[in-house]
């Protein structure tokens, strides 16, 4: 008895330790990432791959599909860019400004956009994203079609200089930790308990007692703050915000990185966000049209890789064999 027990305990552990071991080899990599890549492309990485994790928290873990989370990745990059630039305030808290922005954003959108499910839930975000777009088209505190330019990085903590690119990569690393660690906790615990069971079958939680809406609205709110991180940092590493970021393509291309990585799993985003800006970048200078080939990997990996890359990976032979088998239905 004591041997099936010691057996089981041991079978449990395993997994847990190889995922220990390939989070280990990732932040790894990550910190000497700068010594071989450039470190502005490697901020542009983790920026969009924390957008596409936010996002994931809502299309992945709740089953809602928002076609207008650029207001709030775009929405934030204008609140903070204007908090560093005409307030004067410090990085770290014009990053906070731009944070809450996107979660009052959130919580007003979200407020009308979960009355209803579906396609028309998706259309609602679509619609409020594209009245917001024209409201910073037209606003005086976003310059127009100008933007917000010669965002000023400041010294974090009134002590690191961040127009230094090393000192810039690593605040933004921290960040990005700090955020999926965030998404990590809230999947994982009761809360995200209730978010999996209202995408797998919304009827029954409400038969259990659960006030599906409020969590819904959460969770919509939550994703809104956590795309405004993303933001917020996405001005400072480029030192502007313009219409590009709150325009209905830059949803789109989020939600392109989630499908290619793999929906409900916390980093197939993060890979699915690395293939797509990876690509912008190396052939941004050449004469392949960008968005073709993009859709070109988009169309194989639906075909062949249905659950995205990381999540055929997990329900893979090996993937199971290392405790990384994904539950997630399609």
């Amino acid at each position: 008895m004591t041997l099936t027990l010691d057996l089981a305990k041991r079978k449990e552990r395993s997994p847990f330790i190889v995922q220990t071991v390939f989070l280990g080899v990732g932040l790894a990599c990550l910190l000497l990432a700068p010594l071989f890549f450039y470190p502005v492309f490697l901020m542009k990485l983790l920026c969009f791959a924390l957008f596409a994790c936010a996002f994931n928290l809502l299309l992945g873990y709740t089953g809602l599909l928002s076609f207008g989370h650029a207001a709030f990745f775009g929405g934030a990059a204008y609140f903070t860019a204007h908090a560093v630039k005409e307030w004067g305030v410090p990085p770290e808290l014009g990053i906070l400004v731009g944070v809450f922005g996107a979660a009052l954003l959130g919580a007003v959108i979200g407020f009308f956009a979960i009355r209803r499910q579906g396609i028309y839930f998706a259309m609602i975000t679509l619609a409020l994203a594209q009245m917001f777009y024209f409201f910073c088209l037209q606003s005086g505190f976003t310059r127009g079609e100008d933007g917000i330019q010669s965002v000023p990085r400041g010294h974090l903590l009134g002590v690191i200089d961040l127009l230094q690119p090393t000192n810039m990569y690593y605040f933004v690393l921290t960040v990005f930790v700090i955020g999926i660690a965030i998404i990590w906790r809230i999947i994982n615990s009761p809360f995200g308990m209730v978010l999996k069971s209202i995408r797998e079958n919304e009827t029954r939680a409400v038969s259990l007692g659960y006030s599906v809406r409020n969590y819904k609205l959460a969770a919509f709110v939550m994703s809104a703050a956590l795309t405004g991180l993303a933001g917020g940092l996405k001005a400072l590493v480029f030192q502007f915000a313009t219409l590009t970021d709150v325009s209905w393509q830059m949803s789109g291309e989020v939600i392109l990185m989630t499908l290619l990585g793999g929906i409900g799993t916390l980093i197939g985003p993060i890979f699915g966000a690395g293939l797509v800006v990876t690509l912008q970048n190396y052939l941004a200078t050449s004469e392949f049209p960008v968005t073709i080939i993009t859709g070109v990997v988009f169309m194989v990996c639906v075909l062949l890789f249905r659950r995205g890359i990381v999540g055929e990976f997990y329900n893979s032979r090996l993937g199971r064999k290392l405790g990384f088998e994904h539950r997630h239905k399609h």
